[in-house]
């Protein structure tokens, strides 16, 4: 399992030909309480950069882009039953979505852990 992130402050954990997309903590914590979290439904087909899910907080709302091409295969509907998972679980319970690659290349211009750090300081 590899996990890559976004200049959008996105995250992939790749596993095979599925990755599992949320938002890093660095994100959760500039936004704020999480009050509201809008997710893509089953099937649908994104494009990478696409916008694919909504999360509002109290300062704001925010897009989440599909960090890479793919079809949704399943949304974290706990996040709609307890948006505040994002500010207490980012990194893990609080995945948004999981999708399948449809091209792999598109991983190439992603962040390793390290390149994410540097990026947010």
């Amino acid at each position: 399992m590899t996990t890559l992130y976004t200049a959008d402050h996105e995250w992939l954990r790749i596993e095979g030909d599925v990755v599992t997309v949320g938002i890093t903590d660095f994100a959760q914590s500039q936004l704020g309480d999480v009050v509201f979290v809008e997710l893509p439904k089953a099937g649908r087909s994104l494009k990478k950069a696409e916008a694919a899910a909504v999360v509002e907080s109290v300062k704001a709302a925010s897009d989440v882009y599909a960090p890479i091409s793919g079809e949704v295969l399943e949304a974290n509907g706990a996040l709609t039953a307890e948006p505040a998972l994002v500010n207490s679980d980012a990194a893990d319970k609080a995945w948004f979505f999981k999708m399948k690659i449809t091209d792999q290349s598109e991983l190439d211009g992603l962040m390793d852990e390290a390149a994410y750090k540097a990026h947010t300081a």
